[in-house]
């Protein structure tokens, strides 16, 4: 029987051959906004359908949860390959450096326990690899959050809810209050690469409302087994259905619960 481990990562290197292909030279007729604020390309549906292909090839009675071409394959219990087959499509676009491809597969259901999980950052050639139980690894060495113990000193990144702008209050008032408590917060338009660099150490800590599977699901598989914790704003195991995320080091992940209870961001904050 194949490993999926090596299944994951020989698609996701077929799809970043592919998506190199096509950065820096995508026609403007081969990209669309599919809603506001939020665009996809030729690169990502071609992406998506390498993908798709490899894995259920190799698994035919798994579930195909993907991006662009949403669910596919087997029954809705089946083992799940939940794909973002470009996580940082507007800066692909734009030619800024920094996207990545995201697949994992779970055990059993679209939320089910997550089994492996892989992003790879084809620019830069990071490969960022965990099975649950085996650790996390980036290009084949060992992954360990550091031991930071709470918020001062520490760098978090963060993603803008620019698809809920109801949101927008809340998420500044967070924000101002974290900006306030740590050494430094990033955006950089991939939730993807931003969990697997805290489960690298790069950030201590990552903050997000609004997330879909796809792009959660095999960085916060890198985060749990490289020793970090990763939750809702309530600390719980809601982040899978309603996306809003926390993942960070121990010690960082309990000051920033703690800042944000305190002002308020809580999920009955968040609503739906």
């Amino acid at each position: 029987m194949k490993d999926p481990l090596d299944v994951a990562v020989a698609s996701a290197r077929e799809a970043g051959a592919l998506l190199l292909s096509y950065y820096g030279s995508l026609d403007p007729s081969e990209v669309e906004e599919k809603g506001r604020n939020d665009v996809v390309s030729r690169a990502d549906r071609e992406s998506e359908a390498l993908v798709r292909e490899a894995v259920l090839q190799a698994f035919p009675s798994d579930r195909f949860v993907g991006e662009e071409g949403g669910a596919s394959g087997g029954e809705d219990g089946s083992p799940a390959w939940i794909v973002d087959p470009l996580d940082g499509t507007a800066n692909f676009v734009r030619g800024f450096p920094h996207w990545a491809v995201s697949i994992a597969r779970t055990s059993g259901g679209a939320h089910g326990p997550l089994e492996v999980g892989v992003v790879l950052d084809p620019v830069k050639g990071d490969l960022f690899t965990a099975r649950r139980g085996g650790g996390a690894f980036r290009n084949g060495k060992r992954l360990h959050v550091p031991p930071r113990p709470g918020l001062e000193g520490a760098a978090l990144s963060t993603g803008f809810p620019f698809r809920r702008q109801e949101r927008i209050d809340t998420y500044l008032r967070a924000f101002r209050d974290l900006f306030l408590h740590v050494q430094s917060i990033r955006r950089t338009g991939s939730a993807a690469l931003d969990l697997a660099y805290v489960a690298a150490g790069i950030f201590d800590g990552f903050f997000e409302f609004g997330l879909s599977p796809w792009d959660t699901a095999a960085g916060a598989l890198l985060v749990t087994e490289a020793g970090g914790l990763v939750t809702d704003f309530d600390g719980g195991a809601a982040w899978r259905t309603r996306g809003n995320v926390l993942a960070a080091t121990p010690g960082v992940h309990a000051g920033l619960l703690a800042r944000t209870s305190a002002i308020g961001v809580t999920e009955a904050a968040l609503g739906g």
